[in-house]
């Protein structure tokens, strides 16, 4: 082969490997916490997240997930005529049937007891995933009595049912554990509460919940709990008198269906995630061994902390990236957004391949 015919060729493949490949690398140059990516119809991927301050949710675009365009502000929330007041976090994106439903959580407006936490569920609708987008019903989806937050949907092609997943807050869930006796008796709390993790089936135009919501995650009961020391780190490192068990997201690989799940203080270092599995979308779900399964590194000569509340997208090829936020030295408290490539290996394993600061692997989007 001649020396011009090898040149063309390598000339060629760095083309191909470099065409979608920016300078960019992780953390992505977007402020969002709990951050949620959709591929529309029109090929291009949406990213929605948390906003601190803004009343209501913006969006990112994207055509190869390293280079995102702000769209300004998608949703608008806290008016005379929505029953939101304030807080809105956690939203996600579905695409059915050619319309965009905004799933998220807010502070509901009907709070005749005053409470200090009162987050309800909601979905608004839009003809484009840059919206804008409308509340539907001008309420709540349903009112389980207490606070909730993280909605998680999954639409399942097997029976044609939709599922709902959310967490009941800490707020004024104080659990009896052997965790909680043991911070008892070093005089660090008086209590600890606990977030729980719910499935429950939706009614297919979304009005309202079909049947009772079950429990399918929580934090450890027993200390000797193989998952309670790293569910309990903000409680034993002294942080805070609560554990949280949320932001959930399923996917289903072969028959098992996979629940991620955040648990740790979502302000502080010790945010990471773990997974649980089921053969049924309401359970009954068994933590990984191997969790947890994405967290701090700065032990390990990295400087990323607090990562936590993932996605998973799943690209046309098949394959898997772990979309979520996190911190570093650089960017202080401000959680900014991060995409890891991660697998499920030939045992069943759920790999996620970070936390990483390095530039975006070339071809990232196929």
């Amino acid at each position: 082969m001649n020396k011009n015919l090898i040149l063309a060729l390598a000339i060629v493949l760095f083309a191909a490997c470099t065409a979608n490949k920016s300078t960019s690398h992780n953390p992505l140059p977007v402020e969002f916490g709990d951050p949620f990516v959709m591929q529309a119809s029109d090929g291009k991927y949406y990213m929605y997240g948390t906003t601190g301050g803004l009343n209501g949710f913006k969006t990112y675009s994207s055509d190869n997930l390293i280079d995102w365009k702000d769209e300004g502000q998608v949703y608008t929330g806290a008016t005379s005529d929505s029953w939101t007041v304030d807080c809105f976090w956690a939203p996600e994106v579905y695409e059915r049937d050619g319309k965009y439903y905004l799933w998220f959580s807010a502070n509901w407006k009907i709070n005749p007891t005053n409470e200090l936490e009162n987050f309800r569920i909601g979905v608004a609708v839009a003809d484009n995933p840059k919206g804008p987008f409308k509340e539907m019903f001008g309420r709540p989806v349903f009112d389980p009595g207490y606070p909730i937050i993280d909605a998680n949907l999954f639409f399942d092609d097997i029976n044609n049912k939709v599922y709902l997943y959310y967490s009941r807050c800490c707020y004024k869930n104080p659990v009896e554990s052997e965790i909680a006796d043991w911070a008892k008796g070093n005089g660090w709390y008086d209590e600890i509460e606990e977030s729980w993790v719910y499935g429950v089936e939706l009614k297919p135009d979304f009005s309202d919940i079909i049947g009772e919501p079950v429990l399918l995650l929580r934090p450890p009961v027993s200390i000797s709990d193989k998952q309670a020391e790293w569910e309990s780190r903000s409680v034993t490192s002294h942080e805070v008198n609560r554990r949280w068990t949320e932001g959930s997201f399923i996917f289903k690989e072969s028959d098992t269906y996979y629940m991620m799940y955040s648990a740790n203080f979502f302000g502080g270092q010790n945010y990471a995630v773990g997974y649980a599995t089921s053969e049924h979308p309401l359970g009954p779900f068994v933590k990984a061994e191997t969790n947890p399964v994405l967290q701090k590194n700065i032990e390990t000569g990295g400087d990323v902390t607090g990562t936590g509340h993932n996605m998973v997208l799943t690209l046309k090829n098949g394959d898997k990236l772990c979309v979520y936020h996190g911190r570093t030295e650089e960017t202080g408290d401000n959680r900014v957004v991060f995409i890891d490539k991660m697998e499920v290996d030939e045992s069943g394993n759920l790999i996620v391949h970070g936390p990483t600061t390095s530039e975006s692997p070339c071809c990232l989007h196929k």
